[in-house]
């Protein structure tokens, strides 16, 4: 019989070979990986699920992918494979998927619904003109949509960036005129965008079917989001680059670079974008289309319509929401989504923690005396004040440096370097909390200037100076920055390990848009997670909102006293809803104003009171995405084991054999439960995990390791007597171990390098004294088993 391997060599790759797919242009991708498996975290402990590999990947050219194989052994049906090959055919986006086990081939075409047994694979030309039967494809527009991309020193597009790419390039040949791309922040919108100019570019499209290149404008709000891409990922365009500023329409170049703001009409002018001709440009490109282009009301709106006969490409990283609407009816459906879920599920961005901390007048308000002053010498209305009014309406200073001192404590339990963005209500409040944040760490201060600094419009090119060395991977400072709008979008950050709310978030727009600096991955340097850290409710909101497609979940809420000790701690299941008065957030709306910045309110400065913490809740992503209810940890814990286990004496059978344990602690790190986070959560440093486990789910006698190695070495003497004086010794130091330090200590070599048993000679040495190896292994894992036996 042959295995899935064998019928893969033997069976599958002839066939494919036969059918036409190893001649070129075409190709077959053998065993592809391509994802990165989630991200779980169970503790401080981070580990990856498996990631999804398909057997073949058949390709119509090198960058269209057109159709997946999954081989099953011959003592299987080929029908056995067909259900994995249709999940990962819509994963992948494609239309045909195949499933074989060498005697037969099973053909699943999405575009018929049809399923058939066929003797043999289709041609790579068949598949093409099945794939694009019905509908209106030249042989030139063929040609076009099979542009190469430009492959960055051989790194090829993920898959969901390939499906966008592909897709949207289809779309324009066909003659869409608006489209909307809908892919999650730190996806890489910029790179698809890239690509997508890049092959209609190469391809000499345009929009009145000339024999020239295109003349495609990438269009922002922001200078930081076209400066960027223009002089790093868009620069393979070379000379054919060029910025609309300074009120200098120049029309020779063909990938152009503007922000909206320099194109608008405004009081002193009637509006650059009219130096150029309606039909001057034959794509534009849209980045971040939900920040008001699409309104109505908008001066943006003006500029999209002013281009009508150019193609127009929106992209954003927001769902369809009541707040992004009029995006979605400019540009209509997107022709594809990738949701921060997915990102998250796939392992292409990072999950995180959020920690909702409460101070004592955001629980209960603040309202000022009688007569109250502000630091100016302005009395202060008198109002009970709230979340949404604080740096809004009033300004309190002992709010900051309460923030301000919990979020350095937080750092000194985690990491002092780890990179930060928090973001404030304004530009005074962001100085405000820097210079708190710096007075807390005079001692990092005093060796790094930089270690805190503010980044928002006012500090112009020495904050990008900041910005640019927070973003790059090998400084050590800045390690905080404070901001109020300036980096909600387009800053790649991505060793940032935490993002700080100290400002209400109202808007689900802004909120994904301030959450994506913490998003991306970075195996390399260990950023594999992050943090929220909210002192305003906005992300525990946001969280219940039930189109939120990022939620959160294990959670444990930490309540602490006057000095700043946890004296409780519970895991929160489901997010609770923190009202705010239901304030709408709208800040750095692109209506309100075109600069970086909202023009400050005015508001009253107090610098009197005292704050502390009242509350700290922390909210992990669960394993399954899944929203949880509010349960103490060790309830939790409970509830996971009793779903793996019917009773105590079926979890011992498993426990007690070293192989299924390593599984059972497998399962539960799965679902976010760790031991020693679990035995510090009910004050039980000193129990054995399987006895905890027991006595929390099936309320079985609960134990600690040093009574269960007692027990052994007082009922099972007999154990110990059947080996040598040496290897009895060595058993006993063993147990020893166990009982200060738990089952970790049976790892064998491992353990044989450790003193006190390391003294009794090397390893050959020690495995002497058992005779042999595998008699060592044996005694050892009889130890085990003898230590859950029957108690």
């Amino acid at each position: 019989m042959a295995n899935e391997a064998d019928t893969c060599r033997k069976y599958v790759l002839p066939k494919l070979v036969d059918a036409g797919w190893d001649n070129e242009p075409h190709r077959i991708n053998e065993q592809i990986t391509f994802t990165d498996g989630r991200i779980v975290l169970a503790g401080n402990k981070v580990k990856r699920r498996a990631q999804k590999r398909a057997d073949y990947l058949l390709r119509y050219t090198r960058d269209f992918l057109i159709a997946v194989v999954e081989a099953k052994a011959d003592y299987l049906s080929a029908g056995d494979g067909l259900q994995q090959a249709k999940e990962y055919a819509e994963i992948l986006g494609l239309k045909f998927a195949y499933a074989a086990n060498g005697k037969e081939i099973i053909e699943f075409d999405y575009l018929t619904g049809k399923e058939q047994l066929i003797s043999q694979f289709p041609s790579p030309e068949e598949l093409w003109q099945r794939l694009h039967s019905g509908q209106p494809f030249t042989p030139e527009t063929s040609q076009r949509l099979l542009s190469p991309y430009y492959h960055h020193s051989g790194k090829s597009p993920r898959y969901y960036q390939e499906i966008a790419i592909n897709r949207v390039v289809q779309s324009v040949l066909q003659g869409k005129k608006r489209n909307l791309l809908t892919m999650a922040t730190g996806t890489g919108k910029t790179v698809v965008a890239f690509q997508i100019c890049w092959k209609l570019w190469s391809a000499r499209w345009n929009a009145t079917g000339e024999h020239r290149r295109p003349k495609i404008l990438f269009l922002a709000d922001r200078n930081i989001l076209v400066d960027d891409p223009k002089d790093k990922i868009f620069a393979p365009f070379g000379d054919a680059r060029w910025k609309i500023e300074g009120g200098e329409a120049n029309k020779s170049r063909e990938m152009y670079f503007a922000i909206y703001q320099s194109l608008a009409k405004d009081e002193r002018r009637p509006g650059l974008y009219k130096e150029y001709k309606p039909d001057f440009f034959d794509l534009i490109v849209v980045d971040e289309c939900h920040r008001g282009s699409a309104r109505d009301s908008s001066n943006w709106r003006e500029i999209l319509e002013y281009f009508s006969p150019a193609y127009q490409l929106g992209m954003t990283a927001t769902p369809l929401r009541e707040d992004n609407r009029d995006t979605y009816l400019y540009f209509g459906n997107p022709v594809y989504q990738y949701s921060l879920r997915q990102g998250i599920e796939d392992g292409f961005l990072a999950p995180y923690r959020v920690h909702r901390i409460i101070t004592d007048y955001d629980a209960a308000g603040w309202r000022p005396s009688k007569g109250e002053l502000d630091r100016y010498g302005r009395e202060i209305p008198d109002d009970e004040y709230q979340t949404k009014d604080f740096e809004r309406i009033i300004a309190l200073k002992a709010r900051t440096e309460a923030i301000a001192r919990h979020l350095t404590d937080f750092l000194k339990k985690t990491d002092r370097f780890a990179k930060t963005i928090v973001f404030c209500v304004d530009q005074d409040h962001a100085d405000e909390m820097r210079r708190a944040i710096a007075n807390l760490n005079q001692d990092l201060v005093s060796k790094y200037p930089d270690y805190v600094c503010r980044v928002t419009s006012n500090e112009g090119d020495i904050g990008r100076g900041y910005l640019g060395r927070f973003q790059e991977l090998e400084t050590d400072t800045p390690v905080i920055l404070t901001t109020s709008q300036m980096l909600t979008t387009g800053v790649d950050a991505p060793t940032c390990k935490n993002v700080v709310l100290a400002r209400v978030v109202g808007s689900m727009s802004d909120f994904k848009q301030i959450i994506g600096r913490g998003t991306r991955v970075r195996d390399d340097y260990g950023k594999l997670w992050f943090s929220i850290l909210d002192y305003t409710g906005s992300a525990t909101r946001q969280f219940v909102d039930k189109n939120f497609d990022g939620d959160p979940a294990l959670i444990t809420e930490e309540k602490l006293d006057a000095t700043g000790k946890t004296y409780e701690t519970e895991v929160t299941e489901e997010a609770q809803v923190v009202e705010d008065g239901g304030v709408d957030d709208n800040y750095g709306s692109p209506d309100v104003d075109f600069g970086d910045e909202e023009k400050e309110p005015r508001k009253y400065f107090f610098d009197g009171g005292q704050v502390a913490i009242a509350a700290h809740l922390v909210y992990e992503l669960d394993p399954d995405g899944k929203q949880l209810r509010v349960v103490k940890f060790s309830d939790y814990a409970a509830d996971k084991v009793r779903t793996l286990f019917t009773g105590a004496i079926r979890m011992r059978e498993q426990w007690a054999n070293p192989k299924e344990r390593a599984e059972v602690i497998r399962q539960l790190e799965d679902r976010g439960i760790n031991f020693n986070e679990l035995a510090d959560s009910v004050g039980q440093p000193e129990a054995d995990p399987f006895d905890l486990l027991c006595h929390l789910a099936f309320n079985a006698p609960l134990r600690t390791r040093r009574e269960r190695a007692e027990r052994l070495k007082h009922d099972r003497k007999d154990f110990f007597d059947h080996y040598s004086p040496e290897a009895k010794a060595i058993l006993e130091e063993l147990l020893e171990k166990y009982a200060q330090h738990g089952t970790a200590q049976f790892v064998v070599p491992d353990i044989l390098k450790v003193p006190p048993i390391s003294d009794r000679g090397n390893v050959i040495e020690i495995v002497n004294y058992f005779g042999g190896a595998e008699q060592l292994r044996e005694a050892v894992n009889e130890l085990q088993t003898l230590l859950y036996a029957g108690f």
